[in-house]
């Protein structure tokens, strides 16, 4: 005898010792927490119990139910809209915090507070999206807990409302977004491609799924015809479930294939024909390293090795040019210590002497009040410089310019009504630079007041425009113009490069749009992020390798150049894109096999089946129609030999075992006179019993026995003990 092998046994390593296994780890990870756990997340269910699975084709849950799946997709599709664009726009992040600290008067990061906003629903939509395709691949009934509703409510609403903020009053943003696409199309392309990819593989899975079940409807449909209008209806649902499921597939990989056919990126190009790297304006000096407008500010941009300088000029009450953004007090001075009732006046309306008396740096040394988020821990030297800087005066600018040799731009704010340099400040403003002695190259001239007599006075200034036609540059003899990044890649960037106009954006703070300006041939920005930018020695997502070698076309990216760049382009992704529609078809048949030899097999079960079970019926049939057999009993039995026998007794059930009479028979005396040997000294054969054969009941005696039952009954006289054989005497 071998011994058993349990299955269950627990694994033995090399030594022969059986393997431990930890207790906790079969309990808690099992389909049952699984699936208590996705219960528990979505519907607030945390006790287990036998969930009854959906059939294919049919729906997944109420018509209440019904009403909050679309909210929720609609909540996942605008949480994600609006992470997209604020990730975008990131370079704008000062604006906004600045633009609401003058409307509510308290500094605050409220840009990385809708960041952090903005990804926590998004990540929260997105995890009631995948617990709800994870509880439709198991079968069971959605039911989304009421809390979870009246929370996807909010974050649908509270999208609403920043997007129609947004789309009121910040609309370039969407320009930010439309010229990040310039950098992170090619790789948005080809990472949506691989998503579309994995999510294929469910996809398909459950189109071949409802294919199957279609044809498995028809295939009986043929054997109940008295269900045939039920069942098409049945088929019409799974037919709208495969269209409801594959055509917006579809769709979205057709238009993610077309993709290339709209992108053009200025970073693809060859390294030979990448311009120069963009010059650096320092804005407001450094001000992530120093306070804003300040000395120490400057100081720090010279010494990152920036190309210019960029300002602010107010005016005081008593003719002195000073350096000032804000068009009050508040945010980078101590006013609100000094005099909290003048606060918020124009620095215009207060004089130097008391201008000068003000702090201007312990608002940057305070973790609260620092302008940007990202900004570098200050050293202890830098914190103590910062302390003490001031509002410095333009001539103190003008002096630290000319030493270092670096260009100057700046804003002149002309002075409030009532100011006795209401109409000459350009005048004073001229005469302050001319006094300073510095190289009038030096000096970017963009105010717009008075040109005329800035030429005549100071013929060296470049002469610095704004976003206006080619032809009003030339008309105003000026070949320089610093315009606002968002207004200039989508208006014609390649007609000022044509009429060779030298071109400064503002404000240019992340790499990828440092980047986008370098391949652009921008010849300067105007930064906040000197520290970083001044480090980079190529632009970011720069893709050379896809480009060939191609004729040289005469002063660098010219259009015909640009359409070949493109045209190789396009080849690049649309080899990715077939590539992709390739493996997408090759899993599509793979699944689609695969349920069709599922279907194959229950044809062929269920065929087997009914001929099996059809054969059956016959030969029970066949059985039930036969005349039943007569026992014919040797004259040699007990029955003949014992003729006062009771045949009322039961036939016996198996061999050796009779039945017990239904009647109590009474005892036989002296009925038959037993058989005696003969004379002879031959003894006779012992008795030879003949039993009936006998075996375990099968399929066609229970048939023939409820066949039987049916029929009428037939009176046939039956032996109640088995047949035994005598010798002949």
């Amino acid at each position: 005898m071998f011994k058993k092998v349990n299955r269950i046994e627990h694994k033995r390593n090399k030594t022969g010792k059986p393997k431990k296994l930890n207790p906790w780890i079969p309990r808690i990870f099992n389909h049952q927490c699984y699936v208590t756990f996705l219960t528990g997340c979505y519907s607030c269910l945390w006790k287990f119990r036998q969930w009854e699975k959906t059939k294919v084709g049919f729906c997944c849950c109420t018509w209440k139910e019904q009403l909050f799946c679309p909210c929720l997709v609609i909540s996942f599709v605008l949480s994600l809209m609006l992470l997209f664009l604020w990730i975008e726009t990131s370079n704008e992040y000062f604006n906004f915090d600045w633009v609401t600290f003058l409307g509510t008067g308290y500094w605050f990061f409220w840009s990385i507070f809708i960041l952090s906003l903005a990804g926590i629903l998004t990540a929260y939509s997105s995890l009631l999206l995948l617990l709800g395709f994870l509880l439709l691949w198991e079968g069971i009934e959605l039911y989304l807990h009421l809390c979870h509703k009246i929370l996807i409510l909010l974050v649908i609403l509270a999208c609403v409302i920043l997007m129609f903020i947004i789309c009121k009053f910040w609309k370039e943003r969407w320009l930010v977004a439309g010229l990040s696409l310039q950098i992170f199309a090619p790789y948005v392309h080809l990472v949506s491609i691989t998503v579309m990819v994995i999510l294929f593989w469910p996809v398909a899975i459950y189109v071949a799924r409802l294919e199957r079940e279609v044809r498995m409807r028809r295939y009986r449909m043929t054997h109940s015809e008295k269900k045939r209008l039920k069942k098409c209806n049945v088929i019409a649902r799974l037919r709208g479930l495969q269209v409801a499921v594959g055509l917006p597939f579809l769709l979205i990989l057709l238009s993610l294939c077309l993709m290339p056919l709209g992108i053009y990126s200025p970073c693809i190009q060859e390294k030979e024909n990448l311009g120069p790297k963009p010059t650096i304006f320092g804005h407001r000096g450094a001000p992530m390293l120093g306070p804003e407008n300040t000395m120490m500010s400057f100081e720090k941009a010279v010494e990152h090795g920036v190309h210019g300088l960029e300002t602010d000029i107010h005016l005081s009450y008593d003719r002195v040019p000073f350096l000032m953004h804000d068009f009050d007090l508040r945010r980078t001075t101590n006013i609100w210590e000094v005099q909290p009732e003048s606060a918020f006046k124009n620095p215009a309306a207060f004089s130097w002497d008391f201008l000068s008396t003000l702090n201007a740096g312990k608002w940057f040394v305070k973790p609260e009040l620092r302008p940007f988020y990202n900004m570098k821990p200050l050293s202890k030297a830098d914190k103590e410089r910062a302390r003490n800087q001031s509002i410095p005066t333009l001539a103190d600018l003008l002096t630290l310019a000319k030493k270092e040799r670096k260009f100057v731009i700046f804003d002149l704010h002309g002075p409030p009504p009532k100011h006795p340099l209401r109409h000459t400040f350009v005048c004073q403003v001229v005469s302050v630079i001319l006094a300073s002695k510095i190289e009038q190259h030096l000096i970017f001239w963009l105010p717009t007041h008075d040109r005329q007599y800035v030429r005549s006075m100071a013929p060296g200034f470049q002469h610095v425009g704004r976003l206006v036609s080619i032809k009003t540059l030339a008309k105003n003899n000026i070949s320089i113009i610093n315009v606002d990044y968002k207004k200039l890649f989508p208006n014609g960037l390649r007609d000022y490069k044509a009429a060779n106009i030298h071109i400064n954006v503002y404000t240019v703070n992340e790499p990828w749009l440092f980047s986008l300006a370098w391949c652009s041939r921008i010849n300067s920005v105007t930064t906040d992020n000197i520290g970083l930018l001044s480090q980079l020695n190529h632009p970011h997502f720069f893709m050379p390798h896809l480009c060939r070698r191609m004729a040289t076309v005469d002063n660098g990216m010219e259009s015909g150049e640009k359409t070949k760049h493109t045209n190789f382009y396009m080849f690049i992704w649309l080899l990715v894109d077939i590539i992709s529609v390739l493996f997408i078809v090759a899993i599509f048949c793979f699944h689609w096999r695969r349920e069709t030899k599922k279907e194959k097999l229950f044809e062929t079960s269920s065929t087997l089946t009914d001929t099996q079970s059809r054969r059956e019926n016959e030969e029970d049939l066949h059985i039930a129609m036969k005349p039943p057999a007569r026992v014919v009993e040797s004259p040699w039995t007990l029955a003949a030999l014992y003729p006062a026998l009771s045949k009322s007794g039961k036939e016996h059930q198996g061999r050796f075992n009779f039945a017990a009479p239904s009647k109590k028979l009474l005892p036989i005396k002296n009925a038959v006179t037993p058989l005696k040997p003969s004379k002879h000294g031959i003894q006779p054969p012992m008795p030879t019993t003949v039993f009936e054969l006998t075996q375990a009941p099968s399929r066609q005696a229970t048939s023939k026995a409820t066949f039987q039952a049916t029929l009428p009954t037939l009176k046939v006289d039956k032996p109640t003990m088995p047949s035994i054989e005598v010798p002949y005497p």
